[in-house]
């Protein structure tokens, strides 16, 4: 059956922020991203973009993050990317490590606290 659906293309995790300008300054300003597109009036919601990864910014002023991870951004440095976060006083919530599952990982908070896991394939 699943063979005749539709292919998929790029997923786009949505990520609730309690202040947009605050999560844009992250995301844009520490991560790289570059924001494409923005709703609202006042704005309400953003796009972010780096490379192959986009992210949906949404203003939810109550938003209370979670201990789950909201977003998996694969790249191809873990730790280059690890050491430039701590250099930007980017809160680490698990350590680079190498897991036995073939990646080398870590879990960053955004300023909202929301935990976006990055990883490197290694194979």
């Amino acid at each position: 059956m699943t063979n005749d659906l539709p292919r998929f293309g790029r997923a786009a995790p949505t990520i609730a922020v309690t202040d947009l300008s605050r999560a844009l300054d992250f995301y844009v300003g520490v991560l790289g991203f570059t924001k494409t597109f923005e709703n609202g009036d006042p704005v309400g919601f953003a796009i972010v973009e780096r490379d192959a990864a986009q992210l949906h910014l949404t203003l939810q002023p109550k938003h209370v993050a979670g201990t789950a991870n909201v977003a998996h951004l694969l790249t191809a440095d873990a730790e280059a990317l690890y050491k430039y976060l701590c250099a930007h006083r980017v809160r680490i919530i698990k350590r680079l490590r190498d897991a036995d599952y073939g990646m080398r990982t870590f879990v960053l908070a955004d300023p909202d606290g929301n935990r976006l896991d990055v990883g490197e394939d290694l194979d």
